[in-house]
């Protein structure tokens, strides 16, 4: 008796452990993340290193500045209150410092990874060199700071980008996670340096990863988000350029804008032809880097002895141009057209010998300058008298960025965010189309996807991003795998598996962690009988052969037929059709969701 007693006990503590053992699975399966939660928990991390980036950048530029100028201000400031020689002398000291930090730190750190975070994305596997990248920032630094024709957004998501991917490379992630941590900087690193959260996330989805598919967009929409509010902390919301209180166009209006789109697209196009001009008259030079930078910087002194405006980003004298502040009818003609001409040879100097820094500040300058004079010559053949230049100065604005970046939307966003004005919006949208279809026609790629171009690396933007796609790998979308079940698993283990989650199947794997089986829910109904006939019931009884499976290394388009046989929201991924292990899973939704945005982008053509 006391030993049925004890027996009968221990079946009563046994069943209160294996409930409240039940109670804390599921209590544990309701706390743990999702890859989508957990991927915008990253996406919030990469938009604070962002905003830090952003803010420590600034006081350092600031430093650079005094260091070179001797005095606070913007560089074109002081570049009008400088005597000649200093206006020659301080780029050229300023592009040989920038070219010796790029020359012997490339060196010091010898790595050959690329750089470039399209690249990385496109072709490669996330992964961004960090040393790389830091010394690269720090010769932009002093490019930027020493008065080169050059802005500071390139350097900025680039380093957020590379310290993105570095954690994402500690912490051993897959690569497609890789390439969204990449995204993500980028997207951060844009929305801080312009205080522009939505073009952040929309240049990094349409220029970077070329997708807006929710799962990917979310994240860097809350990236950015995240990083902006942290620069706005210390900075503030004020807009980056200022425009003055205007009348909204009338319908009449809308011919001079299409012009003007007309316009930028040729200059936008013609200012790509003369970059890749100037970069391979630079390299052609028997000359160290070092020296064809400075020799960049010379270019860009001997030039600010008559337009000191080229001096930096130009982001002051961008705001003269939107609020007038020059010379009236034809000196103001003349003036705006030497401003725009002088600009250019002064981003072709610093780009073309090798200087590393962004493109999109000094483009806003040339599209400002560019639009001013078109309104301000429309004026004096008395068109469009009732149209303030600023308009078109505003216009001209995303009219060249939209020739230069190839898209439209992109550049309608970001006029709009850096300057807070949605008068001429109708007339924007109108110029950034026309633009981008004339730059098109007269030069194939854009500026981000020129340097793939001579590598040999192409990137299919009209096709949507989701045809590229087609040709990355399993490795590239590759998740965790579903955890597995092993082959000896009773029946009760395997019931408190698919009631503590959400998967109707359940890979099983023996010793070696190779796939042998699968259980589906469905089958556990016939088992489901007294307790004794359970508890003699395991895994292997009650499994199906190995479902199909996929490697690392195929490409999606050739695992396509699997995906569309599968009844499994994840297929299993081993590491060889051989051996069997299991490495990971691939989201048939996202395999079928890519083919199908590439589906309707082609017949969306073809209609």
């Amino acid at each position: 008796m006391p030993f049925l007693t004890n027996t009968k006990y221990l079946r009563q503590v046994e069943q209160v452990v294996r409930r409240h053992w039940q109670r804390a699975l599921k209590i544990r399966e309701t706390l743990r993340f999702s890859e989508e939660a957990f991927h915008l928990l990253l996406a919030g991390g990469v938009g604070v290193i962002g905003g830090f980036v952003n803010l420590c950048f600034f006081y350092a530029h600031e430093w650079v500045k005094l260091l070179f100028f001797r005095r606070p201000g913007d560089p074109v400031e002081v570049a009008e209150m400088m005597v000649p020689w200093q206006r020659v002398l301080t780029p050229t000291v300023g592009g040989l410092c920038a070219g010796l930090v790029l020359y012997w730190g490339l060196r010091l750190v010898g790595t050959h990874r690329s750089t470039n975070f399209l690249e990385v994305v496109v072709a490669g596997d996330g992964r961004l060199p960090f040393r790389k990248a830091v010394i690269k920032a720090l010769s932009s630094l002093i490019s930027i700071g020493s008065g080169g024709s050059i802005g500071r957004e390139g350097a900025i998501s680039q380093l957020s980008a590379a310290i993105a991917s570095k954690w994402g490379q500690l912490a051993e992630w897959h690569p497609y996670r890789l390439r969204m941590l990449v995204a993500c900087g980028v997207a951060s690193g844009i929305a801080a340096a312009y205080n522009a959260p939505i073009s952040g996330a929309v240049f990094a989805a349409l220029i970077v990863l070329g997708n807006f598919s929710m799962n990917l967009f979310a994240p860097l929409v809350f990236s950015s988000v995240i990083a902006t509010m942290v620069s706005r902390s210390f900075f503030g919301i004020e807009p980056w350029y200022h425009v003055p209180p205007m009348e909204p166009p009338r319908l009449v209006h809308l011919p001079w804008f299409i012009l003007l789109g007309l316009v930028v697209g040729v200059a936008g196009a013609g200012f790509l032809k003369l970059l890749n001009r100037a970069e391979s008259v630079f390299k052609k030079l028997d000359a160290p880097p070092y020296l064809r930078i400075a020799l960049g910087g010379l270019c860009v002194g001997l030039i600010a002895l008559k337009f000191p405006g080229v001096w930096g980003n130009g982001y002051a004298v961008t705001n003269r141009i939107l609020l007038e502040q020059y010379p009236a009818e034809v000196a103001g003609l003349l003036f705006l057209g030497g401003l725009f001409l002088a600009k250019l040879l002064a981003t072709l100097a610093t780009v073309g010998s090798g200087a590393v820094g962004g493109v999109f500040t000094p483009t806003l300058f040339l599209g400002a300058a560019l639009g001013g004079a078109f309104g301000l010559g429309l004026h004096l053949l008395h068109g469009g008298k009732d149209l303030p230049v600023t308009a078109f100065a505003v216009v001209g604005m995303g009219g060249m960025l939209s020739a230069t970046v190839r898209s439209p939307l992109l550049a309608m966003i970001m006029v709009f965010e850096i300057s807070l004005d949605y008068t001429v919006m109708p007339s924007l949208m109108l110029a950034c189309v026309v633009s981008v279809l004339v730059a098109r026609k007269l030069h194939p790629e854009s500026i981000y996807t020129e340097p793939l171009r001579r590598k040999g690396l192409t990137v299919l933007q009209d096709a949507s991003a989701s045809e590229a796609a087609t040709e990355r790998t399993v490795g590239d979308l590759m998740r965790a795998p579903v955890p597995p079940i092993r082959e000896t698993a009773t029946l009760r283990e395997i019931a408190d598996r698919f009631l503590t989650s959400s998967n109707n199947f359940l890979p099983v794997v023996n010793g070696r962690n190779q796939l042998v089986g699968l259980v589906a829910l469905q089958d556990l109904k016939e088992h489901l009988g007294t307790q004794e006939q359970m508890l003699g019931i395991i895994a292997y009884d009650v499994m199906r052969p190995p479902p199909p499976c996929v490697t690392p290394n195929q490409r999606l388009l050739d695992i396509l037929p699997v995906a569309l046989a599968s009844e499994q929201r994840n297929i299993p991924v081993v590491n060889t059709l051989k051996e069997n292990r299991l490495v990971g899973a691939l989201a048939r939704a996202e395999v079928l969701g890519i083919f199908s945005e590439l589906i309707a982008a082609r017949t969306g053509t073809e209609g």
